[in-house]
């Protein structure tokens, strides 16, 4: 069942370890243009926003593959599937002061291959029940035309 993930990891790992060691510039942010394929991730990243910050958890999900292969790794550890990832997330923000407003600040978005993303960012909640933030790690994933996430670690 998760097979089909260990291609992606194995090649984001490796992608990772030689862009560590790389001393190749790049153009700065401000005037390097996205691609259409990141700027889909970063509309979709922008929804899931916008959708959170609604408190819209069913719409915010549709960043995800709904599949039982996805993989979030959270504080708790590892989960697997799109069903368990959205019960945690309404076991664990089940309203508006939990929910409170979320901000999402990308830090690097990187093109593994023509299939997939990894994405490096910053989220924060302002919320009534006491501000947390923290990191995010992504793996997207061109499924069927659509990007998704299919792996993400959030701590």
């Amino acid at each position: 069942m998760y097979r089909s993930l260990l291609t992606p990891l194995l090649l984001l790992s490796m992608t990772l370890s030689a862009s560590a060691q790389s001393t190749a510039t790049t153009r700065p942010a401000s005037t390097a243009q996205p691609s259409k394929d990141e700027a889909a991730i970063r509309q979709l990243m922008a929804a899931q926003v916008d959708a959170w910050n609604k408190g819209n958890l069913d719409a915010f999900m549709k960043g995800y593959w709904n599949n039982d292969s996805l993989i979030f790794i959270g504080k708790s550890g590892p989960s697997y599937g799109y069903h368990q990832a959205l019960a945690n997330y309404k076991k664990n923000y089940n309203g508006p002061d939990q929910m409170g407003k979320l901000f999402f600040d990308l830090l690097k978005v990187k093109r593994l291959s023509g299939d997939y993303y990894f994405v490096i960012g910053k989220w924060f909640l302002k919320r009534k029940a006491g501000d947390i933030g923290g990191i995010y790690t992504l793996l997207f994933h061109k499924i069927n035309g659509q990007w998704r996430i299919v792996v993400d670690h959030t701590s």
